[in-house]
C-alpha cells in the first residue's frame, strides 16, 4: 500500500507538487502567448489577472482550445494559488497575482455584448464554414449586466467569448467567492488589498442569492437544468459569505444570506435517491429543466462539489454517509468501465471519470476526478474524529493517488485526461485545473496526516 510511511511515494508527492506549482503558475497572467484563431478574425493577447484553462495552444486538432477565461477553472486556480502562499511555496508574486485576478474579474462586469452585436461586418470576418460556431446577435445583445458572470468564460484579454457555448453558468461566481473569502480569512491580505477584494465579494455573493433558482448548466457544459454541484457551492458561499457580511456590520444581508445557504441545503436533501437505505443510494448530480431523467445522474461532480464547498456542517460533506455511499457507487462504476481498472495493482485506486458513457475526447478517466476522489477521503479522514476509520480513509486516498502516479509522466505534466484503454495523456495539455486539483489534494492529505498523528 502506498502511504504516508512510504518514502518513495513520500518523494513523489513533493517533487510533483514544486512541478504542479509550476505548471499551474502559466496559466496565470498568461501574457507572454498569443492566441491567433484566424478563421475568426481574432488574435487574443491576455491581460494580467487573465487565468487560462490550458496555456497549450489547441485548435481541436486534436487538442481543444482551451485558451480561455473559465470563471470557474479560474476560481479553482486561485483557490490552488492560496496554499501554495500559505505553504511560503510562492511568495509576494501570489498577491500581485490576486490584485490582477481582482482587478480582471471587476473589469469583466462592465462588458456589454449589444456592442458586438451592433457592428455589421462582423460576420464577414469569418470564415464561411465557421460561422455556425458563432453566437447570434441576439444572444450577444444579452449579455450585460449580470449576464456576463453567467457566460461560462471569456477570452482571456477581457472580451466576450463570441463563439457559441453553454449557457449561462451559475457555478462561477459563488465558487470565486468562496476562493476568495478564504484569502480574506486566512489573514494574508493588507487594507488596500482586503478593500479591492470587498466589491467582488459582494457582487458573487448578490449574484448568487439572485440566481441560484435558476436553471442553468452543469459544470460539464452540456446540460440545462437544476444542479447539485452549482447548488452545492452556492450554498457554501452564502453561508460563509454570511460570517463575512457580520464580521462588516451588514447583518441584514448576512442573515439573508444565510436563509438562503439553509434553504439550498433542504432542496439539496431532496436529490438523494434512495436505494434499500443510507448506504445504497446516491445522490443525483441534476435535475434537468424539462423533467426529463438523465444518463449522467451518478456524477463525480457531486464529490467535488463537497471538496469545494467544505463548510463545517456534516450534510452534504465527506463526513455524509450518503455523500461517502456516492462515492462507492461512482468507484464502482469506473472500476467495472474502464480497462485500465482492471486486474491493477495491490495498493492502486480506480481512476476515476466523470459518469457513465462519458464520450468527450478519450472519455477516459479524468485526473481532477481521481484527485478528487482522494482529496474527498482525506477530508472525510479529519471530519470523522475517528482514528480508526481516519486510517482506513487515509489508505483508500493513498489508493487514488498512486493511480495517479502511475498515469503521470515522468516529467509532471498533467493533461485533462488518461485514456480509459492505455492511460496515455489525451484532451487538453498541463490542465490547470489538473495541477490545481493535485496541489488542493495533497494539502488535504497533509492536514490528515498531522490529523492522524495528533491521535495517537
Amino acid at each position: 500500500m502506498a502511504s504516508h510511511q512510504d518514502p518513495a511515494f513520500e518523494s513523489w508527492l513533493d517533487g510533483q507538487l514544486s512541478h504542479s506549482a509550476s505548471a499551474m503558475l502559466s496559466s496565470v497572467s498568461p501574457v507572454s502567448i498569443v492566441k491567433h484563431r484566424p478563421g475568426f478574425g481574432q488574435t487574443i493577447r491576455p491581460v494580467a489577472g487573465a487565468i487560462v484553462a490550458s496555456p497549450v495552444l489547441g485548435n481541436y486538432d486534436p487538442d481543444p482550445d482551451y485558451f480561455f477565461h473559465w470563471f470557474r477553472d479560474s476560481a479553482v486556480v486561485i483557490d490552488a494559488l492560496r496554499l501554495l502562499y500559505v505553504e511560503r511555496r510562492i511568495g509576494a508574486e501570489a498577491l500581485q497575482h490576486l490584485r490582477d485576478f481582482i482587478r480582471f474579474s471587476l473589469a469583466l462586469n462592465a462588458l456589454d455584448g449589444r456592442a458586438i452585436a451592433a457592428v455589421q461586418d462582423r460576420r464577414t470576418r469569418v470564415a464561411p464554414e465557421l460561422l455556425q460556431y458563432l453566437r447570434e446577435d441576439h444572444e450577444l445583445a444579452g449579455v450585460h449586466g449580470d449576464a456576463v458572470a453567467a457566460e461560462t468564460r471569456v477570452n482571456p484579454d477581457g472580451t466576450l467569448d463570441v463563439l457559441r457555448w453553454a449557457r449561462p453558468q451559475h457555478d462561477g461566481p459563488p465558487l470565486r467567492a468562496l476562493a476568495l473569502l478564504r484569502w480574506v480569512a486566512g489573514g494574508h491580505l493588507d487594507a488596500a488589498l482586503l478593500a479591492e477584494v470587498a466589491p467582488l465579494i459582494r457582487f458573487d455573493l448578490g449574484f448568487t442569492l439572485r440566481h441560484w433558482r435558476e436553471p442553468s448548466f452543469d459544470i460539464w457544459e452540456e446540460e440545462s437544468g437544476h444542479h447539485y454541484y452549482t447548488l452545492r457551492v452556492s450554498a457554501a458561499a452564502l453561508a460563509e459569505g454570511a460570517a463575512w457580511l457580520e464580521g462588516l456590520g451588514d447583518a441584514a444581508q448576512a442573515q439573508r444570506c444565510r436563509e438562503e445557504s439553509q434553504a439550498v441545503l433542504r432542496l439539496l436533501d431532496g436529490y438523494w435517491v434512495d436505494e434499500e437505505g443510507a448506504t445504497h443510494g446516491y445522490y443525483r448530480s441534476r435535475v434537468l429543466a424539462d423533467g426529463r431523467p438523465s444518463p449522467k445522474a451518478l456524477d463525480i461532480a457531486v464529490i467535488l462539489s463537497a471538496i469545494h464547498s467544505l463548510g463545517t456542517e456534516a450534510s452534504h460533506s465527506p463526513v455524509d454517509l450518503r455523500m461517502q455511499a456516492t462515492l462507492a457507487r461512482l468507484d464502482a462504476l469506473f472500476d467495472a468501465a474502464y480497462p485500465i481498472n482492471h486486474g491493477r495493482a495491490a495498493g492502486r485506486g480506480t481512476a476515476m471519470g466523470r459518469y457513465a458513457g462519458d464520450v468527450y475526447c478519450s472519455g477516459g478517466a479524468y485526473y481532477f476526478s481521481t484527485l478528487g476522489a482522494a482529496e474527498f477521503c482525506f477530508r472525510a479522514a479529519v471530519l470523522g474524529g475517528d482514528a480508526r476509520h481516519g486510517n482506513q480513509w487515509m489508505e483508500r486516498g493513498d489508493a487514488y493517488l498512486a493511480t495517479v502516479r502511475t498515469y503521470t509522466p515522468a516529467g509532471g505534466d498533467l493533461s485533462e485526461q488518461f485514456d480509459q484503454h492505455s492511460g496515455a495523456q489525451t484532451s487538453a495539455k498541463q490542465l490547470a485545473w489538473s495541477h490545481a486539483a493535485f496541489i488542493s489534494c495533497v494539502f488535504a492529505r497533509r492536514i490528515a496526516a498531522a490529523a492522524s498523528q495528533a491521535s495517537r
